[in-house]
């Protein structure tokens, strides 16, 4: 998918979470947005995702602007932030049935796949269990499968390797993002952990007080970085203050 925003703002009362923010992400890409707690990393996803509406500019999908209301729009991305939205009296079955409802995904193939998915992340002896019962590593593994059912053109993911899950979950994750880009979707993560940027990601964006302080492969930071054996680390102790 090919994801615009133009000048986009966003504020909480006087806080300005994201600062006129221009960005174009292709399809194909793996985009980690890195950033200091209060940087606007999950207003920029929420925002992407239609749960937030930009204050000005504009969110553009395969260059159509997105309104929240383009249900056509919303169902080729997921949104999966750092807390699962679930339907909490509802087994794990029953949460993947209607997340493929709401996606219009009722393939004939998909109970199977769902099984498929569920015996993978270690879930499938507690697929018939209320999600409200489940641990939070747990819900998000049930989210993490949802997305995979679905397989959107946009992949949205709010610190998806600060959820809880286990090693094994976090290695099928690293799979099955790969895989997703190898097909063409677009996906864009949040983390604050420079160590997996560094290691997974094909591009590296980085929010400071809502604007975007660098957007660029992790080649050209190394090149551009005082250290580059760390540019990631450098860049931040710049936009601190506290470099030598």
């Amino acid at each position: 998918m090919e994801v615009e925003l133009r000048e986009v703002s966003r504020r909480y009362g006087r806080i300005r979470a994201l600062d006129a923010v221009s960005l174009k992400l292709g399809a194909g890409e793996l985009v980690a947005v890195l950033g200091l707690n209060g940087a606007g990393k999950t207003t920029l996803l929420r925002c992407l995702a239609g749960v937030l509406a930009p204050d000005r500019g504009a969110v553009l999908l395969n260059g159509k602007e997105f309104r929240r209301d383009d249900l056509a729009l919303r169902r080729q991305l997921f949104f999966l932030p750092d807390f699962p939205l679930l339907f909490w009296d509802r087994s794990i079955i029953h949460n993947l049935s209607i997340v493929l409802r709401l996606h219009e995904q009722e393939t004939a193939d998909a109970p199977q796949r769902a099984l498929a998915l569920l015996r993978e992340l270690d879930l499938l002896p507690l697929a018939n269990r209320p999600v409200g019962s489940l641990s939070r590593g747990q819900l998000y593994k049930t989210a993490l499968a949802a997305l995979c059912l679905v397989d959107p053109e946009l992949w949205l993911l709010d610190e998806p390797l600060a959820s809880g899950i286990d090693p094994l979950a976090v290695s099928f994750f690293k799979q099955v993002v790969r895989a997703a880009v190898a097909r063409g979707r677009t996906v864009l993560y949040s983390t604050q952990l420079l160590d997996v940027a560094e290691r997974f990601a094909d591009r590296i964006i980085v929010l400071h007080e809502g604007r975007v302080r660098a957007d660029d492969r992790l080649d050209a930071l190394r090149a551009e970085a005082g250290d580059p054996a760390n540019p990631l680390e450098e860049l931040f102790r710049k936009l601190r203050g506290t470099s030598a």
